[in-house]
């Protein structure tokens, strides 16, 4: 599961994030394998910037569940910082928390600068700043002047998060697993995949290529259900595409019915990788999505308004899986 911790019309940040902790209660009481949180910033409808906070909230309020960043947008940050927090988290939660590392911005141009001063970041700059978090959470060396305290020693997961090919090459290249943002992405998802397993170089973290693929889901008990509560969805997406982002809003009838031509053509090129439906048509648009990428796991995002159809949604979306 992928949270953005949407803030919900007529809602609070302080209600997204109890719904965030009640959703990975659910998720890690369905079975999920982890939960992981994005980082965003001067976004009015997310409530997850502070990420490695949320992740120590969510890892704190749960049992199992493996609790990460998806991601964190490690341009934003000083690796020491990032580790130090990371292996804190990992400390208070040992062998529960993953770091996804990704490299956009996860903001607008203002609020980038706002973020990094004056810090101009080059191309090189992303690889070698893995390169270092590696090294400060692997083992202590004897003589280094930087260690990080918590972090050294800690060995947190590292996975590279891309929407294009640039995050594949180097996941490959550096033998470290690879999330490919299809939820919001997905038009560089086969070629994205296809370089990362092809041109994968094994390390001492990964024999093998490793993928997740995020999907888009709301499950219903029928179709017509599924696409009414999914109209949420597609008003961020409109959002997102125009520039006008806003709070989660409450779905609204017959809603791509109303919209222009290409307004519903981006929409659905947004959520290609999306699956919408009852039960029969999720599990045969998961089983259709696991045979096109031969993924390794799902990461599902699902934003459903209502907090309890939301839950419902996943009931169904793991039901239909199972």
């Amino acid at each position: 599961m992928l949270d953005l911790v949407a803030v919900r019309e007529g809602g609070s940040v302080a209600d997204a994030l109890a719904t965030a902790l009640a959703t990975a209660r659910h998720a890690e009481a369905l079975g999920f394998t982890r939960y992981w949180l994005a980082e965003h910033h001067n976004m009015p409808g997310i409530a997850s910037s502070a990420t490695a906070v949320l992740v120590g909230h969510i890892a704190g309020g749960t049992s199992t569940i493996r609790v990460g960043s998806g991601g964190i947008m490690l341009p934003n940050h000083a690796p020491l910082v990032v580790a130090e927090a990371f292996g804190t988290l990992a400390e208070l939660y040992p062998g529960r928390i993953d770091l996804g590392l990704g490299r956009a911005p996860g903001t607008d141009g203002p609020t980038m600068r706002a973020l990094r001063r004056d810090r101009a970041e080059t191309e090189e700059d992303f690889p070698r700043d893995v390169a270092e978090l590696q090294r400060l959470l692997g083992p202590a060396q004897p003589g280094a002047r930087i260690v990080a305290v918590p972090g050294a020693g800690t060995n947190v997961p590292i996975w590279l998060l891309g929407s294009s090919l640039f995050s594949a090459q180097l996941a490959a290249h550096m033998g470290l697993p690879y999330a490919f943002a299809s939820h919001f992405a997905p038009r560089m998802l086969h070629q994205a995949l296809d370089i990362y397993r092809r041109l994968f170089q094994p390390s001492a973290r990964l024999a093998r290529p490793y993928a997740i693929v995020g999907v888009p889901v709301v499950a219903a008990p029928t179709d017509e259900e599924a696409q009414f509560l999914a109209s949420s969805t597609y008003q961020r997406v409109l959002g997102i595409l125009t520039g006008q982002r806003g709070l989660l809003r409450p779905p609204a009838a017959d809603y791509m019915a109303q919209l222009q031509p290409h307004e519903r053509a981006a929409i659905t090129d947004f959520l290609a990788a999306g699956v919408v439906g009852g039960p029969a048509t999720v599990r045969a648009g998961l089983q259709a999505l696991a045979d096109a990428t031969q993924a390794d796991e799902f990461m599902l995002v699902s934003d459903v308004f209502d907090p309890q159809l939301r839950l419902r949604s996943l009931d169904i979306t793991a039901q239909a899986w199972a």
